[in-house]
């Protein structure tokens, strides 16, 4: 009797295990010679070799059926069973060519415009890539979806994500708390679009050890970043000095994106945007790729689309005028 042990990745142990264990109860009938033990996110099999392979195969295939429908169930566990030992054991659905990532809880992710999949070819081809345009149009979405990708095929050992705290009107100083606290209205976006990609438990024992790392801008000064997916957000509210100091950080094996609006400076009057300054003087440069998102890649209420372009028609009657 031979012994080998299994690692549940990007699954919540109740969803995939089922309530009391009953899926792997389930399949542990099946296979009376051997035994399957659960052990937090471990699975321990003993048995004979080629009992284990076949064991191997199905929790394999359960954890891809996992992380493309959300849960698993004990009908799904018997088709798997019923298939036979001379056929592969696949999925019970092919996939979708234009799925991006499959989420929490079955999300598909797909880039939903030309300019959000031209971002994610960016990535592939760039080590640094700018994405710009205006509020709803995916920017944010877009590239934590392009980190967590990266993350789940061990592409990077972890992903930093950062902005800077610039107060939108509002007194940060004044707001309750403590700092993390103060800050972390600023980046509700960010974890929203994680809630999305990765299920909660896996999502707080990431964060707790700093396989995801989301903080303010300023605590980036003196690191460098290595192996790691960095994103930076609103990187309008950036200085010239700020946005170098980020761009620096950068260690061989890092791939960073950049995104922001540069109609919503919130920095104080006649202070220039970093990433403003930052689009000119690296224009060129290799390795750099450069995304300019519209009013077409609007992926809100449609109205948000039509008061974007009310607003750029204002800016620009406005500019005609000077």
């Amino acid at each position: 009797m031979i012994e080998k042990t299994i690692t549940l990745d990007e699954v919540s142990l109740v969803d995939f295990l089922g309530v009391e264990n009953t899926n792997i109860r389930e399949l542990s009938a099946a296979f009376p010679m051997s035994k399957i033990i659960s052990r937090g996110n471990e699975i321990t099999i003993r048995g004979t070799s080629s009992e284990i392979n076949r064991i191997t195969e199905i929790l394999e295939s359960l954890q891809q059926h996992y992380l493309r429908y959300g849960k698993i169930t004990s009908d799904n566990v018997k088709s798997y069973l019923n298939q036979t030992e001379d056929e592969p054991v696949t999925t019970a659905a092919p996939t979708d060519d234009d799925v991006f990532l499959y989420g929490n809880k079955g999300v598909v992710i797909r880039m939903k415009t030309a300019n959000q999949l031209a971002m994610v070819e960016a990535a592939a081809k760039h080590d640094i890539v700018f994405a710009v345009g205006p509020a709803g149009t995916g920017k944010t979405y877009t590239a934590v979806a392009i980190a967590v990708k990266a993350l789940k095929n061990k592409e990077v050992r972890k992903i930093i994500i950062t902005r800077p705290a610039v107060e939108a009107g509002e007194n940060l100083g004044f707001l309750p708390g403590d700092l993390k606290e103060k800050i972390d209205p600023y980046l509700r976006p960010i974890y929203d679009a994680l809630d999305d990609m990765i299920p909660a438990e896996k999502l707080k024992l990431y964060i707790e050890n700093r396989t995801i790392e989301i903080a303010p801008l300023a605590y980036m000064r003196g690191r460098t970043l290595n192996n790691a997916f960095i994103l930076l957000d609103e990187a309008q509210n950036t200085t010239t000095m700020q946005l170098k100091m980020f761009l620096t950080r950068m260690g061989p094996t890092s791939k960073t994106i950049i995104t922001g609006d540069r109609t919503q400076v919130d920095l104080p009057t006649k202070m220039k945007s970093g990433l403003s300054e930052a689009l000119g003087i690296l224009d060129g440069v290799p390795g750099i790729g450069f995304i300019q998102l519209d009013g077409r890649d609007v992926v809100r209420h449609k109205l948000v689309r039509l008061i974007i372009e009310a607003y750029e028609k204002s800016e620009a009657t406005h500019e005609s005028r000077k």
